[in-house]
């Protein structure tokens, strides 16, 4: 192979590494204590269970989260679980409830993901609750464990009709 090829490939080999980089098993070790993390989340929010919801999170003033209802912002963990509460106490009966779309990125001690989370339910009056919002988190790992720091609830919005897209279909 001549010289000239042999760089090319190099290069190539190189670029695809730095775009697409191999996971250090410590990574895939956070990544699988993220998705375990996530997967408690759905259990406890399933459960309506409050306290188990909020083991996921920091529980101090460092708490920062955008929700889709008002206020624009929660500060500090007992402010989330207000909302949580509110929102726990709006629904009879089962709660339906799936993450799919989940990524996660993991490097040392701080992790984010992405994912599309589905809620269905029924209301206080028996009304059908159906809808689904993306959600992207922050994690930070203290003392050996990942805890939500931040999280960011949105859906997509009709530009036209100014109307949420509760359905967020791709």
């Amino acid at each position: 192979m001549k010289p000239s090829n042999i760089l090319a490939v190099a290069g190539a080999v190189l670029a695809a590494l730095l775009l697409n980089p191999v996971p250090t098993s410590a990574q895939s070790d956070d990544t699988a204590q993220i998705k375990a993390l996530e997967d408690q989340f759905t259990a406890a929010f399933r459960a309506k269970d409050l306290d188990a919801i909020m083991k996921v999170y920091v529980p101090d003033d460092t708490l920062f989260v955008f929700d889709v209802v008002p206020p624009r912002q929660y500060v500090g963990a007992a402010a989330y679980r207000k909302d949580w509460q509110d929102f726990l106490a709006g629904f009879d009966g089962p709660i339906d409830f799936t993450i799919s779309d989940l990524a996660i990125v993991a490097e040392g001690n701080l992790a984010y993901s992405h994912s599309i989370q589905h809620v269905k339910g029924k209301d206080k009056k028996s009304q059908p609750v159906d809808f689904t919002v993306r959600v992207t988190d922050a994690y930070r790992k203290i003392g050996g464990h990942w805890l939500v720091t931040m999280e960011h609830v949105s859906v997509p919005v009709d530009i036209d009709t100014g109307k949420p897209d509760m359905q967020s279909k791709p």
